[in-house]
């Protein structure tokens, strides 16, 4: 060609078959009239368009040599440079977007926490109002004129952590609330007998781990304390009551047993400072109550008013309301206590309560209004209570103390009516059985079984060597199994004061840790549920086959 490189719009002569630039050889015919590298006379009707293909083009020149290609190759690395500088560039501002977008996620949620710390701070003051509205001006001045979360204060403001409350006392109305509760519960245990759907011995020894289930935190693992909701346990007073004729019993008896077919809901409180509540049927978590600044030492239900209670080493209790959905609102925190709240014990009417702390102080609950009645204190006992139990009949409070004594109380008048020394270390738990006269005590030296008859101790089990305490102590609902927790978890069939109580099962920790912290009985003793230092919750029971087999 004319130019020398490839031509963009080739064209061709007939007369000479050279090939031409078209913009070209237009101005070479159009200016002289003859080829110009034969010299012949050419005209445009003597061109012939030349058809190529517009995709693939012809390569330049400087592809063709080497250099030419490395100078290709940087053209487009540069520009592939200044690409991915451009995608850095959108990439920061997006994580910056996105920093910003977490952390106003981050301030409503605390936000949102404080406004529900003031909800429950207004609904405890609108509680303690409509309580105080009633009194007399005189007694209203006298007392404590509001309550924020559960601690009374002054009108000028908080009493102080050093502040002592005023306690309203046990009126004449709770005395004898209580004391028709224990005649009814003391007249329907003389006709006890035990149910025919409790799990008989030879199904406990075929008991082995049914489930593991991770509840807890993986950072701060343990289980300090489980409870379940046996509705059989909760409507037993509510229905006990009502039994006036004899004709009527077997109708009563048909609707407690209705009543207690609900499922069973298992809580576990975790080191982690959280409780968990488990549907141990599905095997499902039902929810997560948050709220609590360090562990939580003990977990209760009430179950006719699907109440669950919560203590913890944080000085603290808390009151949750569940609902319909699953959900549970805390309706009361209660700071009565200036010590860890070591324990908490449900009464049998279910509308009270008592929390026992390392303070040297338990305290006497209403469960509806969280109005502590009244504080107990206890000189002669220096560090603290680490236990607490009412006797199935309620009139009678079991509480352990850290110096290996175990106290007994008459609830009506708030007196120390007996002591049971002889365990080394601190009470780590105490059960009563459901007969009413068995006291199961745990320390670390082991369990000691005292007759509440003739207060004495009539059996020992040193179980554990001297580095292992024993944690948890468990009589099942019908009194006839007691469940023991240490390194293992033991389960005896309850005897007599002379007759032997014999070890059916041991059950090996599967933690890892060297230690099952609590025991809990399921109910009719169909399953055991165990907490460890781990954050798994255990449930042992008659593999599936083996359950068919034995309903």
């Amino acid at each position: 060609t004319v130019s020398g490189e490839v031509p963009e719009e080739p064209v061709v002569s007939k007369k000479s078959g050279l090939l031409y630039e078209k913009r070209l050889i237009e101005r070479q015919i159009a200016d002289y009239g003859k080829c110009p590298v034969t010299g012949d006379p050419l005209t445009m009707d003597d061109i012939v368009p030349v058809k190529t293909g517009k995709i693939v083009k012809p390569k330049s020149l400087t592809a063709a040599s080497i250099p030419g290609m490395l100078g290709m190759f940087q053209n487009e690395w540069d520009a592939l440079m200044l690409s991915n500088f451009a995608l850095e560039q959108q990439l920061h501002t997006a994580r910056q977007e996105l920093s910003h977008a977490l952390y106003q996620h981050d301030a409503a949620c605390r936000v949102i926490a404080r406004l529900k710390k003031e909800r429950d701070e207004a609904r405890s003051l609108l509680a303690q109002a409509e309580r105080q509205a009633p009194l007399p001006a005189s007694a209203a001045t006298a007392n404590v004129s509001a309550l924020s979360n559960g601690k009374r204060v002054s009108e000028d403001g908080d009493m102080g952590p050093g502040s002592k409350q005023m306690c309203p006392g046990v009126s004449e109305s709770i005395i004898a609330e209580l004391t028709e509760c224990n005649a009814a519960l003391s007249q329907q245990r003389k006709k006890h007998q035990i149910p025919p759907t409790l799990a008989p011995v030879d199904a406990l020894e075929r008991y082995t781990q049914l489930s593991s289930h991770p509840l807890h935190k993986t950072n701060k693992p343990g289980i300090s304390s489980i409870d379940i909701n046996l509705s059989k346990a909760g409507h037993s007073y509510l229905w006990m009551l009502h039994v006036v004729d004899l004709i009527f019993s077997s109708k009563i008896k048909e609707m407690g047993n209705r009543s207690v077919s609900n499922k069973d809901i298992v809580a576990t409180g975790g080191i982690d400072s959280s409780a968990v509540l488990f549907d141990q049927t599905s095997g499902v978590i039902l929810s997560t109550l948050s709220g609590h600044s360090k562990k939580v030492t003990s977990v209760k239900f009430v179950a006719p008013s699907n109440v669950i209670l919560s203590g913890s080493a944080d000085k603290t209790l808390r009151i949750w309301q569940g609902s319909e959905d699953g959900n549970c609102d805390c309706r009361h925190i209660l700071k009565d206590h200036t010590a860890e709240v070591q324990a908490i014990t449900v009464h049998a009417t279910n509308n009270y309560f008592v929390t026992a702390s390392l303070d040297s102080t338990w305290c006497f609950y209403d469960l509806s209004s969280g109005l502590c009645l009244t504080q107990v204190e206890d000189p002669s006992n220096s560090m603290g209570y680490t236990s607490a139990a009412f006797h199935p009949d309620g009139l009678i409070l079991g509480t352990g103390t850290t110096e290996a004594t175990v106290r007994i109380w008459d609830v009506k008048s708030q007196g120390n009516v007996a002591n049971f020394d002889g365990h080394t270390g601190s009470i780590t738990a105490i059960s009563f059985s459901e007969n009413g006269y068995f006291l199961a005590t745990a320390a670390h030296d082991g369990v000691k079984l005292w007759d509440l008859r003739k207060l004495k101790n009539f059996r020992s089990f040193e179980l554990y060597d001297q580095d292992t305490p024993t944690n948890s102590v468990d009589f099942d609902h019908s009194g006839s199994y007691l469940a023991i927790a240490g390194s293992d978890v033991r389960v005896y069939q309850v005897g007599s004061v002379k007759a032997e109580w014999n070890c059916i099962k041991t059950l090996p920790d599967l933690s890892g840790t060297g230690r099952a912290t609590c025991v809990k009985f399921g109910s009719d003793a169909k399953y055991l549920a165990v907490g460890s230092m781990d954050r798994n919750l255990r449930i042992f029971g008659l593999p599936e086959g083996d359950a068919s087999m034995e309903s």
